[in-house]
């Protein structure tokens, strides 16, 4: 089976004075479709408000840059309303109405990752806005809307018909959107740059994963993710999801090196990542990276809510754990090599800190 698993770029979908929304396409990153995956990315400008509006797929929310608000409705409940920064991740279940707000001059910049597999399109998000030239409520007669909500035909049609534009909008300097509460942010939001550290190795790199434990709502996104930071010239260490998860990775600033090696011992992909791109490793492919001098960041989704990893080398890993005489017989070594190749790496787990 072939795989073309090269990063990709998000392309962008639609967009105006208020912001755009771009989006990858399984058309060119075709492991989308076959892992069910969904990504885009929102990007909004000063006073830029992205539409109330709901999707066809749980997913997980990243603020990539900038600061902004966020109204989040779960079904059957009030509006929250959360102030949101860099590094904060949102998890989005089924039936969750969104907008989003913001007021700075630096543009606000939300990631999106999310499972497709009970969506209208495999490998895309479907969204559905409640306004705009394309909400759902323009496909009704006016007769329907106004016995649905109670009002005269000529109400209906000024609230269905003066929002000409569609997704994003810019509203006026000083007008007053709603003021976000802290309160609200308790459970709905983990920012993944201060949250306590996973994994820490020094000269290496840090982790944290966002799982049921500090963010219960993935459990009903069935999602789990990671912040990964590399620190400059770092190996992250030769691993692979041993639950049958997908592990979507988007770099979000630096660059480095990965290699992926698939069935049969083949080399599947081999390049450089970059800022912005995204690509995705399939269930059982085992993937390592190795960052350039600036460092490399990531963030990944796994499309199980709590995932497990083997490590194949490190501290943790497997040959860690293997009998002495089953590695000679297996790599059909003498007794002194294996202790050799056994010696090494007995203080690192996941990271690799560069060699002197």
């Amino acid at each position: 089976m072939e795989f073309d698993l090269s990063p990709k770029l998000a392309n962008k979908i639609y967009g105006g004075n208020g912001g755009s929304y771009s989006a990858w396409s399984p058309s060119e990153l075709a492991m989308l479709r076959q892992g069910n995956i969904g990504a885009s990315k929102l990007a909004l400008n000063k006073n830029g408000l992205a539409l109330p509006h709901y999707s066809d797929s749980a997913k997980v929310a990243y603020v990539l840059q900038g600061s902004g608000t966020a109204g989040i409705v779960l079904p059957e409940a009030e509006e929250k309303v959360i102030a949101i920064k860099k590094g904060d991740a949102i998890a989005l279940p089924f039936g969750v109405v969104t907008w989003w707000f913001n007021k700075d001059d630096t543009e606000l910049v939300v990631l999106f990752l999310g499972d497709t597999s009970k969506g209208h399109k495999s490998g895309e998000f479907t969204n559905f806005y409640l306004t705009g030239s394309n909400g759902i409520f323009t496909g009704f007669s006016s007769e329907f809307v106004s016995r649905a909500w109670d009002l005269e035909e000529e109400k209906v049609k000024v609230l269905v018909g003066s929002q000409t534009n569609n997704g994003i909008v810019q509203v006026k300097e000083g007008f007053s959107m709603p003021e976000p509460k802290k309160e609200h942010r308790d459970g709905m939001a983990l920012n993944c740059e201060e949250a306590p550290l996973d994994v820490d190795i020094k000269n290496g790199g840090r982790v944290v994963v966002l799982n049921t434990k500090n963010l219960p709502l993935v459990g009903e996104v069935g999602l789990g993710a990671d912040l990964v930071r590399l620190d400059g010239s770092a190996m992250c260490s030769p691993g692979f999801s041993c639950d049958s998860a997908y592990q979507v990775t988007y770099i979000v600033r630096g660059s480095g090196r990965v290699q992926v090696v698939g069935v049969d011992g083949r080399r599947v992909l081999e390049t450089t990542l970059k800022a912005g791109n995204l690509f995705i490793v399939p269930r059982f492919f085992v993937v390592s990276k190795i960052a350039n001098p600036e460092g490399m960041e990531w963030f990944s989704i796994i499309s199980t809510p709590n995932p497990i990893f083997t490590h194949l080398a490190g501290r943790t890993s497997v040959w860690k754990a293997l009998s002495p005489q089953v590695l000679e017989a297996s790599f059909n070594v003498a007794p002194e090599d294996e202790k050799h190749f056994r010696s090494k790496r007995t203080s690192s787990e996941i990271f690799f800190a560069p060699s002197n």
